[in-house]
């Protein structure tokens, strides 16, 4: 254990979506509807209640539910699934869980669903603790905000039921685990690029890596990887990239399908471990990625580079929510695993997998100095250093791709984003994915 160190860089009324029912038809048609709805199947002693916590394999991880429940003295269950999956269940269910764990893309759905209730700060212990990215939107004064939903402009529930930047003691989500994406590849296959500099989101589309690409099956998180490829290879430009319209939509679709025609695209994930096997296996040289997937790779000794693009990345922010259909001691048990993320164990389990944590100084006494050094503070390695799952994922000497906390919040192009679009949006991805079922020759494409 270590001292704790200070970073070397600055770090009521819910609204009914009147288009709520085309938006759960759109989504049941497009995600597989083997994906179960559970409707509160559980029968609980008196006293003897689990708290269910539904969201996604970055942070569901075994690990951390049997820390979480040896800490807090409560039983947990988790129930990890892809984003789209975990979107459907959260719109559809609410009475299913207690947490909602996912991305800042997803809160506009939920609040307008109705599917989530507001957090009262006052019950957060470490409320004042958390960094300025979800209070202000900058680390730094000279950061970028980054196109779409910044996290600060819908966090805070507002005097009238909406979203928005004045801070009310109410949020719609807790902030905790977030990070920046971009994209991954072996550098066995392509030459390793320099960071900020020739790194690029036009790899993607590039001709010369057909075949070999993967991309995350997600409408709100895919579209954006390919709307800024798309954007960086000069095919397509977007006005306003965190808000594209239903005509740069379908030019964007338009291209999309033919390069899918051409066999482009190597297949599309639905889950970390999926990312990992796509990139192990050879089935993809380059894809869109999460940095727990790069630092799984690395310790099975695969070389996978985690991009630091020219154009800056796409920025997401993990949101831990409070189903609106939890009430007494289910609540009372949600807010004690909220209050646990933030107490600093938590903070640098996830460190190790290359996430961040909103109050990052309560975790720094947790992690070893080189670790600190190397994760947030940009600097190289002082030593090998174990992931989660205990392999060297890092390397002595080795420094992280993009640099510091501060210099890579400091370059977020775009922000996870429901658009306005949103209904429209999932349509066009939808048809964009099942279109892989009528084209020749792609039976590893089926599959996916």
């Amino acid at each position: 254990m270590h001292k704790q160190r200070k970073m070397e860089s600055p770090v009521d009324t819910l609204p009914v979506d009147k288009s709520k029912r085309n938006t759960l038809t759109t989504i049941a048609k497009g995600v597989a509807l083997g994906t179960s709805i559970l409707h509160a199947p559980y029968v609980f002693a008196r006293n003897k209640l689990t708290l269910r916590v539904l969201g996604t394999h970055v942070t569901l991880q075994e690990p951390l539910r049997q820390r979480a429940m040896s800490d807090l003295g409560i039983d947990i269950k988790f129930e990890p699934k892809g984003s789209p999956g975990v979107l459907q269940r959260g719109l559809l269910a609410p009475e299913s869980f207690d947490i909602y764990e996912q991305w800042s893309n997803s809160i506009r759905p939920l609040w307008r669903n109705g599917s989530i209730q507001p957090i009262e700060t006052k019950r957060i212990a470490q409320w004042d603790e958390i960094n300025s990215l979800c209070k202000t939107g900058k680390v730094t004064p000279s950061a970028k905000y980054g196109a779409g939903d910044a996290p600060f402009k819908i966090v805070n529930i507002q005097k009238d039921g909406t979203l928005g930047s004045e801070q009310t003691g109410q949020v719609s989500f807790l902030p905790y685990v977030h990070n920046v994406d971009s994209f991954g590849y072996n550098t066995i296959e392509i030459d390793k690029g320099i960071a900020y500099k020739t790194e690029s989101w036009g790899w993607l589309l590039d001709r010369k890596y057909r075949g070999k690409v993967g991309i995350i099956n997600d409408p709100t998180i895919g579209l954006f990887d390919l709307a800024l490829a798309a954007d960086a290879s000069g095919m397509l430009k977007f006005a306003d990239i965190g808000n594209i319209t239903t005509n740069e939509l379908d030019r964007l679709f338009d291209l999309l399908i033919d390069l899918k025609h051409q066999q482009h695209f190597g297949g599309f994930w639905n889950s970390v471990p999926e990312s990992v096997d796509f990139m192990r296996t050879g089935r993809v040289n380059i894809e869109s990625m999460f940095s727990p997937a790069v630092s799984s790779l690395n310790g099975q000794n695969v070389p996978v580079t985690f991009a630091a693009p020219k154009e800056g990345y796409r920025g997401w922010h993990g949101v831990m929510c409070l189903s609106s259909r939890s009430q007494g001691r289910r609540k009372d048990m949600a807010y004690e695993y909220m209050n646990w993320w933030l107490s600093g164990w938590p903070g640098a389990f996830i460190a190790r997998q290359g996430y961040y944590i909103s109050n990052p100084q309560r975790s720094s006494s947790y992690l070893e100095q080189s670790e600190w050094d190397y994760w947030y503070n940009g600097k190289p390695a002082g030593q090998p250093l174990k992931g989660p799952d205990g392999n060297i994922s890092v390397q002595r000497g080795q420094v992280r791709s993009g640099g510091s906390y501060t210099d890579r919040f400091s370059n977020v192009a775009v922000w996870n984003t429901a658009m306005p679009t949103y209904d429209y949006t999932l349509q066009k991805w939808y048809e964009f994915i099942s279109c892989l079922l009528y084209t020749s020759d792609a039976a590893d494409e089926r599959s996916s």
